[in-house]
């Protein structure tokens, strides 16, 4: 069962203070999709009056990474998890709302299985895309994360 959005806000305000901050909120994840939206704002803004690519990021990642956290916490298991690689495309100047949606939460339990099976670290990529208000698409994100379970 998936985490409640509210919850994993109340994390980000703790634990990643430059992402709440900025306006990054998760607003709907299961296991297979997660929402996640940002603002642009004064506070993070480029010079050239749109939203920094690094807020983007965090607002990508963190659509592709609650993910991967509730699995594990579903899993019962003691398991790490770190981006090891990723890569953007920006397509449009991002301003307003921008919303992004990861729909590669299938991916999570198969890695987590075979890291508790076999002791070995399990790699995957997942895609994030952010859309504006109007729906045309200003970013993609492509993250590789890697899960491996703790001795």
């Amino acid at each position: 069962m998936a985490t409640k959005p509210s919850k994993f806000n109340t994390f980000t305000f703790f634990k990643l203070p430059s992402a709440w901050w900025c306006g990054v909120r998760l607003k709907f994840i299961d296991e297979k999709k997660a929402v996640t939206t940002v603002k642009h704002k004064w506070v993070n803004q480029n010079p050239f009056k749109s939203m920094f690519w690094a807020v983007q990021g965090m607002a990508a990642e963190l659509s592709t990474g609650a993910m991967v956290i509730d699995q594990i916490q579903n899993s019962g298991r003691k398991i790490s998890m770190l981006v090891a690689n990723n890569n953007a495309t920006f397509t449009k100047k991002a301003t307003g709302r921008i919303t992004f949606t990861c729909e590669d939460g299938h991916l999570i339990q198969n890695a987590i299985e075979k890291t508790i099976e076999t002791g070995e670290g399990q790699t995957f990529w997942m895609k994030s895309v952010g859309v504006n208000e109007d729906g045309i698409e200003v970013s993609t994100f492509n993250f590789e994360w890697t899960v491996r379970l703790k001795k």
